[in-house]
């Protein structure tokens, strides 16, 4: 709206809460709405109040050619009170309550000689303008909207001449987009919210903070270091004074569910919804489209095969076009995939196909945000967001427990289930599983303390080692193909004492050592000090040979892991019998006694006792009587 408007209808709310500069930062419910009709044309308020009571009928029909727009004391009847209120209650407001002249700046227009906008309020215009004090007996609100009226009258007459134009408007909804790294946001313009339900989505959150314009693509939630939602997000609004208004919903509730609001930084922001890959920016360069995420798709999944799981009733947008499939550095898929839908109805219907079968797995389905895009392609195609220390290549463990041999009695198993047993890779290997060596089993674990897909096999010959990687390479465990390799023990120490696994590398445990190794401890002189066999290793790790050891190791602080052999496998390291495989504890001959080591553990529930962590930590040696909260 650029042309000045007949009428302004001034407008006033009160709610059974606090007034003044803390309106509506309380969540109370408005109890009381009064308005008056101002003609800027003729200047009769009192015919126009009366075609304005008419028209309330008539779905404000004034007549042909005119217009009105709100004019309120300030931003917060509008935006903190009318707003939230009616997206809460799911009313949805005439489009006349999307624009409204606030009086304040308004004034502060026509005369810049007045107090700052934030001490600007009725009674400081009325005094500016010489009014007298209204002394009639009008209810609270009633002599506002009059003094405002009367206000709104002295502007426009001389010797102010004052026009109303170029009025504020509220966003109708929000819209998503990208955001650059290179792109400059003001710190005073973002808010941090926590608190919010796992499943929210940028509309929940656009919704909470209705009535204040947040950025476009400006609603960022944040993912833990599992790629989940935490229940965080970042959100940029398109100025500080909406900002401003935002932080006063601290502690407004979602649902059931009290969010709190702090300030947060532009820094802040770009590390979650920042991002520089080309293939996101075309991904999401169709504007106005609901996403949705879909996650534990098989590997083999193809775009065909998600544009027919959606189906007819639920399109997506462009066809295979709409489709961005996640993936690792090297090409291989991770699970997870984007898609696109036109309309809020489409992505409904989608969502109600969460946990419907595609192949023989079922598909979880999120609602999603061009953020969340941009940090999970983030998160699989570059470094971890969590930075780790450099593995150490020396092993860390005496060589007893893994004698170093180049016979290749070993196997590797690569692409194991993450749900994956020691049954369940006993019945891989079939007949060949009477050949395994005593503890013989080692599951490998990535740095988030979970199962990495890979096992090592001992055997008890070169030979069966051959002929299980033979006749097991590439058998399906649980709808997957697993890849065996044979390999030696030495290779399978480099990896099990933190080398790398494949060129991809293999994380390191999340525990650490003490700075100094026992003193009581001294490595042996290693046979050899790298193998031919390892060329499954990094170039990186084989452009200098490996030094030999001292006689007592010290590793610097940020470098330490810890790597006692029962924390880099789910379970101690076993064996099958006649009846199957049960763990036991290793009783390894030639080992010295290790000292007891303590281990913190985070991210407990708050009502975790004694017992839980016991069960936890079940198969490991626990001492009973040694305990810090």
């Amino acid at each position: 709206m650029t042309a000045s408007p007949d009428y302004l209808v001034v407008l006033f709310g009160i709610t059974a809460g606090a007034t003044g500069a803390k309106l509506g930062s309380d969540e109370k419910e408005l109890i009381l709405l009064l308005w008056k009709v101002v003609d800027l044309a003729n200047k009769k308020l009192d015919q126009a109040l009366r075609q304005f009571n008419q028209s309330v009928s008539n779905e404000l029909n004034i007549g042909v050619g005119t217009s009105f727009c709100l004019c309120t004391d300030g931003q917060l009847h509008v935006r903190q009170i009318l707003h939230p209120e009616a997206s809460k209650k799911n009313v949805l407001l005439p489009e006349c309550f999307y624009s409204f002249f606030d009086l304040r700046k308004e004034f502060k227009k026509c005369c810049p000689g007045s107090p700052d906008i934030d001490k600007l309020d009725v009674a400081a215009m009325t005094e500016c303008l010489n009014f007298e004090k209204n002394s009639s007996a009008s209810r609270y609100g009633a002599s506002q909207v009059e003094d405002m009226g009367n206000i709104i009258l002295a502007m426009i007459s001389d010797p102010y001449n004052h026009r109303f134009s170029d009025p504020e408007r509220v966003n109708y909804k929000f819209e998503s987009g990208t955001c650059s790294k290179m792109e400059l946001i003001d710190d005073n313009t973002v808010v941090r919210a926590r608190g919010l339900p796992w499943q929210s989505s940028d509309q929940d959150i656009a919704r909470f903070f209705k009535g204040l314009n947040i950025a476009k693509g400006g609603a960022a939630l944040c993912l833990n270091a599992q790629g989940r939602r935490n229940g965080e997000a970042l959100v940029r609004f398109v100025s500080e004074e909406h900002r401003d208004l935002a932080l006063q919903r601290h502690k407004h509730h979602m649902g059931s569910r009290y969010i709190e609001v702090y300030k947060a930084t532009g820094e802040d922001f770009l590390k979650i919804a920042g991002g520089t890959s080309n293939e996101v920016a075309q991904f999401l360069s169709k504007e106005n489209q609901v996403i949705v995420r879909m996650r534990g798709l098989p590997f083999t999944a193809t775009a065909d095969e998600v544009v027919a799981f959606f189906g007819q009733h639920c399109p997506i947008t462009g066809g295979k076009e709409g489709i961005l499939f996640v993936t690792y550095p090297d090409g291989r898929p991770t699970g997870d995939a984007f898609v696109l839908f036109a309309c809020e109805e489409y992505a409904q219907n989608a969502l109600r196909k969460h946990k419907d079968l595609l192949g023989k797995r079922y598909i979880e389905l999120f609602r999603s945000t061009a953020a969340e895009v941009q940090q999970v392609l983030n998160r699989f195609s570059s470094a971890p967001l969590i930075p780790l220390p450099t593995p150490p290549i020396i092993p860390v463990l005496p060589q007893q427990f893994v004698p170093p041999t180049n016979i290749r009695d070993c196997i590797r198993l690569r692409g194991l289930p993450y749900v994956a047993t020691i049954e369940d890779i006993l019945d891989f290997l079939g007949e060949f599983s009477t050949d395994i060596r005593t503890h013989g089993v080692h599951m490998v674990l990535n740095h988030q303390g979970r199962p990495s897909g890979d096992a090592f096999i001992q055997m008890k010959s070169a030979d069966r080692a051959f002929m299980a990687a033979q006749k097991c390479h590439k058998k399906t465990m649980k709808d997957r193909y697993v890849e065996v390799f044979q390999c030696s023990a030495e290779e399978m120490n480099f990896v099990l004492m933190g080398g790398t696994l494949n060129r991809n590398g293999l994380s390191p445990p999340p525990c650490k050592l003490p700075c100094l190794s026992p003193p009581s401890y001294t490595f042996p002189a290693p046979a050899a000090v790298i193998p031919t066999e390892a060329a499954i290793y990094q170039p990186s790790v084989l452009l200098n040979p490996r030094a030999l050891q001292p006689s007592t190791a010290y590793y610097p602080a940020g470098t330490q892991l810890f790597m006692n052999y029962t924390a880099c496998y789910p379970s101690p390291p076993g064996s099958p019998n006649s009846l199957g495989y049960f763990p036991t504890a290793a009783n390894l001959s030639g080992v010295p006694p290790q000292p007891g080591t303590v281990v913190r553990t985070q991210g407990l529930a708050y009502s975790t006792g004694v017992k839980e962590i016991l069960n936890f930590f079940r198969g490991y040696q626990c001492l009973k009587d040694v305990w810090e909260s």
